[in-house]
């Protein structure tokens, strides 16, 4: 599933291609992937491209024209974007397009169907419950206010410090890759509870979360399988993985066998000997 650099990376590069441009027309191949706001669908031919941005895992694309409109769309596991040519036509896994002026067709393109985009008005938004929930941006804080914000939402919790990085009500737009990678920078295993991690512990947290997250922007993202930005580019940050996907191999730093195990329901992997 695209995570937050993914979805950061796939926002800059749709954005290079669409912003300040008019939606002449739009097909809808897949209706079911318009999960709210199928009614507003008339209102989007001749509006403009305001605003490209990411919230968590979600790309909100503002649209300004006879009604100012905010496209939600969250990927899930396989949603992506291209911008394609004239004539161009629909895929098998087409769920949306937008016919943009100048003749370019912007697909949403989601082969295991459970991406979808919401259409709202700006003020529907902040009460979405989904939208209304979201933890901070782990990018926007400085990482004192992030680690305070953490110690918070951990108080008390009987919830493992992987399970608490997941809870996008904790902090947003971490998966399961970034939680792995984060939690072996800042030498802190996965099973440990949440709320037993003192000042100093968040505080790596954080800035270990920080680090890796900017470290996969600048490469794109990853590429497990399906990624690609809006330019049909693959992500490298894959390359540099210390653990994740690496159960059974040897640990970078000490050497020991890496320990694979499941928590929260998710694929886990762990140095024993590094993450205490």
């Amino acid at each position: 599933m695209p995570e937050l650099p993914e979805v950061e990376t796939i926002v800059r590069t749709l954005k290079e291609q669409i912003l300040g441009r008019r939606i002449d027309s739009l097909e809808v191949p897949k209706p079911e992937a318009v999960q709210a706001g199928a009614d507003l669908l008339p209102a989007l031919p001749g509006s403009k491209v305001a605003d490209v941005r990411r919230r968590a895992k979600l790309l909100l694309m503002r649209l300004s024209g006879k009604e100012d409109l905010i496209l939600a769309f969250h990927l899930k596991m396989t949603g992506r974007f291209f911008v394609h040519p004239e004539n161009t036509p629909a895929m098998k896994h087409t769920r949306l397009i937008l016919n943009i002026d100048g003749g370019d067709r912007l697909f949403f393109d989601d082969m295991r169907t459970f991406g979808y985009c919401r259409i709202m008005r700006p003020a529907d938004l902040a009460d979405w419950p989904f939208y209304a929930t979201l933890g901070p941006e782990p990018l926007e804080l400085a990482p004192e206010e992030l680690a305070a914000s953490l110690q918070g939402a951990f108080q008390g919790r009987k919830i493992s410090i992987k399970a608490a990085l997941l809870d996008q009500r904790n902090v947003a737009g971490i998966g399961n890759i970034y939680a792995d990678e984060a939690l072996f920078r800042a030498r802190i295993a996965p099973q440990r509870p949440a709320s037993s991690l003192n000042p100093a512990d968040l505080r790596a947290l954080v800035c270990a979360l920080r680090e890796i997250l900017l470290r996969s922007i600048a490469e794109c993202g990853s590429s497990i399988r399906d990624y690609r930005d809006a330019f049909g580019r693959a992500g490298a940050f894959q390359n540099s993985f210390s653990v994740y996907g690496r159960g059974g191999q040897n640990c970078l730093s000490c050497g020991n066998a890496l320990k694979s195990v499941r928590i929260a329901g998710r694929g886990t992997v762990y140095c024993r000997h590094c993450q205490k």
